[in-house]
């Protein structure tokens, strides 16, 4: 079975300032072609970690990809480490330059000097085309691992492995292979839902079914080894089915969708609009829901009422409910929803008010205490939720993808 290395290159990426998404990216791009990625290096800007990183990658993996590394000055050492890799010399190569210099006089810019740096590669390596940057990559072969420089700017990145590398892997599909397809799951817990499946989770398994966790939403990753791709995906296939048949509607999704598209998909498929209410989340769920492409089809609009005079005000809550039960309230959470209804004439309307921390929290009313409604037609629900206080981030987060959840299910029914 063929593997994957990354070796993610860059000072940038050990300062806790940028996040290294080509590596994530690049390993669900490769999963897709029954490639598992087996390691990850992440490295500074220094020749000898760089080369080393390269000689350990090439003990594991048969197609190692390189990123970042690969601009005009003196921090951009990819090129050099390559070829002091493979044993050659840099060679310049002026139908590169010509393409640089093309770039920037299309822009109206003279080249700068530094980018006549960008036109040297290994001797004997290929180049990759980079249609919107003036980084080209590199493409090298040696003894039977198959080498692959791109940019660590992700659009760049992004852009040369769907044009130039998803075809050469595409070509090459063959056995054995490792499938990776994924189940996403919300409202129960990991343990819970470990219980249920049983065995399905014990190691040795296959295919293999691991869990991961994000702010209470679950995905399943079912691994399939087989030696080819079709009976792969029928094991996959097989083992998806009895997950639902299980787990039930704690299933939202078994075809990578994300809890806010099937939301989407289902208001679309049911020709509904929706608005929104938020107190402590501040505008996530309006921000989930406009994440989608096409939510200008059903998504109304919606409000930020974080005082109780805009509740009051903007959704008609009356202020005599605010006085008597408090704004973190079953009675007024109902109102903001109801309010949202009739001000919009939406179909459904989702409100949120809870208390978010780290503080505000009382005995009767802690940290975590959130009430998610959610009417449809004149059908109103009302729920109570005490998320775990551990930071201001989660519970909001936990809050409005509960409330998501809860409008899925009773879209659903």
């Amino acid at each position: 079975m063929k593997r994957a290395c990354i070796v993610s290159i860059g000072n940038e990426l050990l300062n806790g300032r940028t996040v290294d998404t080509n590596a994530h990216w690049l390993s669900g791009q490769l999963l897709t072609f029954g490639i598992p990625t087996c390691g990850v290096w992440v490295v500074g800007d220094e020749m000898d970690r760089i080369v080393s990183s390269l000689t350990e990658a090439a003990k594991v993996g048969d197609f190692i990809f390189i990123t970042g590394g690969l601009g005009p000055t003196d921090d951009d050492l990819t090129r050099q480490a390559m070829a002091d890799f493979l044993g050659v010399e840099l060679e310049f190569r002026q139908e590169l330059l010509d393409i640089i210099e093309a770039f920037f006089t299309s822009r109206k810019i003279v080249t700068p000097s530094i980018n006549r740096m960008q036109a040297m590669i290994p001797k004997g390596a290929n180049v990759i085309d980079n249609p919107i940057g003036t980084a080209p990559g590199i493409y090298a072969v040696a003894a039977g691992k198959e080498y692959f420089c791109l940019p660590g700017v992700p659009v760049e990145m992004r852009r040369m492995f769907d044009d130039m590398i998803r075809p050469r892997l595409k070509n090459r599909q063959g056995g054995p292979v490792s499938l990776t397809e994924r189940v996403s799951c919300y409202g129960a817990g990991e343990s819970i839902i470990a219980q249920q499946l049983g065995d399905m989770m014990k190691r040795g398994r296959n295919p293999l079914v691991n869990c991961t966790v994000n702010g209470g939403d679950i995905t399943l990753h079912i691994v399939a080894e087989a030696a080819d791709f079709e009976t792969a995906r029928q094991m996959i296939a097989e083992r998806k089915r009895q997950i639902v048949g299980i787990l039930g509607s704690i299933v939202y999704s078994t075809e990578d969708k994300t809890l806010p598209e099937v939301v989407g998909q289902l208001l679309r498929q049911k020709k509904m609009t929706l608005a929104t209410a938020e107190s402590c989340t501040g505008g996530l769920v309006g921000k989930l829901i406009t994440d989608v492409p096409g939510s200008s089809g059903y998504y109304r609009g919606g409000w930020v009422t974080y005082s109780n005079e805009l509740k009051n005000r903007e959704l008609g809550v009356p202020e005599e409910r605010l006085k008597k039960y408090g704004a973190v309230s079953e009675q007024v959470a109902g109102a903001m929803a109801q309010g949202a209804v009739r001000r919009t004439g939406a179909d459904a309307a989702i409100a949120i008010t809870g208390i978010a921390g780290p503080d505000g929290g009382t005995e009767q009313k802690p940290v975590g205490l959130v009430y998610i409604a959610v009417q449809i037609g004149k059908n109103l629900e009302v729920r109570e939720f005490r998320f775990a206080p551990l930071s201001r981030e989660m519970i909001r987060q936990r809050a409005a993808l509960s409330a998501l959840n809860l409008l899925r299910l009773k879209l659903g029914v």
